[in-house]
């Protein structure tokens, strides 16, 4: 692909240079900044496009137009949001095909992953939607304390004001909409800051937002090196919810500069599946697979470590190579039938190779795999991981099936726990008592029986503990997080409709 061109109903946001550049939308327009960076595509390793990069001075405006023009979407009727969201849901299906083409030439996802994280999108906004429904205040009558006897309270939910978004490489589409679309029903506004590695499929979003009618002013989306926006954003007064999905490193120095703002993060995970002698070998390979693999490992809920008990290691092992054939490496935009595409850059491409050779080291053996070229690393396979590597403590993200063998499933538990890291585990068995045991006794925000892990559309709510990050994810949880609680309280003894304490059973 030698540039990113569009249809005409993108047109303002881009430049149609020789090598487009991308705008930031700012106020409820599209602007050209004084500054860029190059996007380049995993594919080939080659610029495609120029991505706007917002300055302080751009951010401030951002920032002040965000809280400027917040009262515009809290005003509107809660029934006019959702018709708002759903308007833009209608339309954003009809660029669903464009969307996969920009996604896997700037992100380098195969055409299916591509279009299972649009899918997703659009799913997630209509859940938000039927679930916002849901989100109520609660009547509590006084006369339940005798100090509060004459009074009633309502306790309701109003918006928080601004949200800062903070949306990662691995899935910036799904995660941009799933930060934005309960902020707007919640009625805040939104500054959203997309991944620089690959924006443009959200920024695509972006205008169809605009075109639907959001109101000018209540969505900002604006692209910057994430030094600038530490500096400036994080810290801004203005901004009163910060949404974070990405690396640990960053969650931990969002929570040290942010001050005072409400946090929720979503940082890094070492998803561990627990394998035990009587589990459905065929099945817990396959799972575990394709928990390693899809989108070329580069997934929090990944699974990241396989804790095999001895007895079924021969056995699952066996499987595990026979099921990696599942998975093809290749250029997706060559061949529809790639399953697996590059991993989001090279430089990726040399840590993940950094942490195979280590464990290699350590006395690890290499089954499959264990080469790349650029940033295409080939599906890998290791066993008998030693607990004193790198990749048996490390967050993966790549394409690495990572086998541990243990003696039991108390030991099992025991390495799993020893993590820095909670947000997704599994476990395959088919005995109802250790399965539960297990899934009781992990210090994890989600664990799965039977299946890997998948965070999906966030029906069920996920977050993690330790360094995994605070909040829950979710549908009707993420519009919860980005709400308040005011309790309003009336005092009903001037009317005489307050029910008075007398004391009559006092001790």
């Amino acid at each position: 692909m030698a540039k990113i061109s569009l249809s005409k109903y993108f047109s303002e946001i881009y430049n149609d240079a020789e090598v487009p550049k991308f705008k930031v939308l700012v106020d409820g327009k599209w602007i050209d900044t004084k500054n860029g960076c190059d996007l380049i595509s995993p594919l080939d390793g080659k610029k495609i496009a120029e991505i706007s990069s917002a300055n302080e001075e751009e951010l401030k405006k951002a920032v002040s137009s965000a809280k400027a023009n917040q009262s515009k979407i809290r005003d509107m009727a809660a029934i006019d949001r959702l018709e708002l969201i759903n308007s833009i849901r209608l339309e954003l299906g009809k660029h669903v095909d464009e969307l996969v083409n920009i996604l896997v030439n700037e992100s380098g996802k195969s055409i299916n992953s591509a279009r299972g994280e649009i899918n997703a999108a659009l799913e997630r906004m209509r859940l938000s939607m039927e679930d916002s429904k849901k989100v109520y205040g609660e009547y509590l009558p006084g006369d339940w304390s005798s100090d509060t006897s004459q009074k009633m309270a309502l306790v309701i939910r109003e918006p928080i004001g601004v949200v800062l978004g903070v949306s990662p490489f691995n899935y910036p589409v799904y995660t941009s909409v799933a930060k934005i679309v309960p902020a707007l029903l919640a009625g805040n506004s939104v500054v959203l800051k997309p991944p620089s590695a690959d924006p443009v499929a959200f920024l695509m979003c972006a205008e169809i937002f605009r075109k639907c009618g959001v109101p000018s002013g209540t969505l900002q989306v604006v692209t910057c090196d994430g030094e600038t926006a530490g500096k400036y954003l994080i810290r801004n007064d203005d901004i009163n919810m910060i949404s974070f999905t990405g690396s640990t490193s960053v969650g931990k120095e969002i929570s040290q500069t942010a001050g005072l703002k409400k946090l929720h993060l979503e940082l890094g995970g070492k998803g561990t599946a627990i394998v035990l002698e009587d589990a459905d070998i065929e099945l817990a390979a396959k799972e575990c697979v394709k928990g390693s693999l899809e989108l070329s490992g580069q997934r929090c809920d990944a699974i990241s470590r396989i804790l095999v008990v001895k007895k079924a290691k021969d056995a699952l092992e066996k499987k595990l190579v026979a099921h990696l054939k599942d998975y093809t490496l290749g250029n997706p935009s060559d061949d529809n039938k790639v399953s697996m595409g590059p991993v989001i850059n090279e430089k990726s491409a040399i840590r993940i190779d950094g942490l195979i050779k280590d464990a290699l080291k350590h006395g690890a053996k290499l089954v499959a795999g264990g080469k790349f070229d650029r940033a295409y690393y080939e599906p890998t396979l290791l066993t008998d991981v030693p607990l004193d590597s790198r990749i048996a403590e490390e967050e993966t993200f790549g394409p690495v099936i990572t086998v541990i063998t243990c003696s039991s499933e108390e030991e099992a538990i025991s390495i799993a726990n020893k993590s820095q890291y909670g947000l997704d585990s599994c476990v395959f068995t088919q005995n109802f008592y250790s399965a539960w045991k297990i899934m009781k006794s992990l210090q994890v925000g989600n664990v799965t029986l039977n299946a890997a892990p998948s965070h999906g559309t966030a029906y069920f709510p996920f977050g993690g503990v330790k360094n995994s990050g605070q909040g829950k994810e979710g549908v009707g949880y993420s519009l919860e997080e980005m709400t308040v609680i005011k309790t309003v309280i009336f005092n009903l003894s001037p009317a005489g409709l307050g029910k008075i304490y007398k004391g009559l059973f006092k001790d």
